[in-house]
């Protein structure tokens, strides 16, 4: 079964940058997606960014395009989340998922069947 554990968040000033990291373990990934979500105090969760394993393809919400970016470390079976130019409306619960599904479904949480824990990142004004 796949473990996913997320590291990095934390609290930073808007404008400011936080690297998040997402290792897999337990199987290997060739044919998954994993993707980032995050979810605000009241709010739905929400798709940030996802990524085919089988080949890079990778997909981003609107509202982080040009600012948020995601890899992959195939050896180490980790995917990262580069966010940079953070704003305060970006304070959430971040999670990463993986999960095995058509592609062009990979923008919606129910298509995931593994979550991580969660990590806090908070964006102050």
């Amino acid at each position: 079964q796949v473990q996913l554990v997320e590291s990095g968040g934390g609290l930073v000033q808007a404008g400011g940058s936080l690297r998040l990291s997402c290792a897999a373990s337990g199987r290997t990934f060739s044919s998954y997606v994993m993707g980032w979500f995050r979810q605000a105090p009241g709010k739905e969760r929400e798709f940030v960014v996802a990524i085919s394993w089988n080949d890079g393809s990778t997909s981003y919400a609107d509202s982080v395009k040009g600012r948020f970016s995601i890899s992959r470390d195939n050896a180490k079976n980790t995917v990262y989340l580069q966010m940079n130019s953070l704003k305060p409306e970006d304070t959430a619960v971040y999670y990463c998922a993986a999960g095995f599904m058509p592609i062009a479904t990979m923008t919606s949480r129910w298509g995931y069947n593994h979550w991580g824990q969660g990590t806090q990142v908070t964006v102050s004004s």
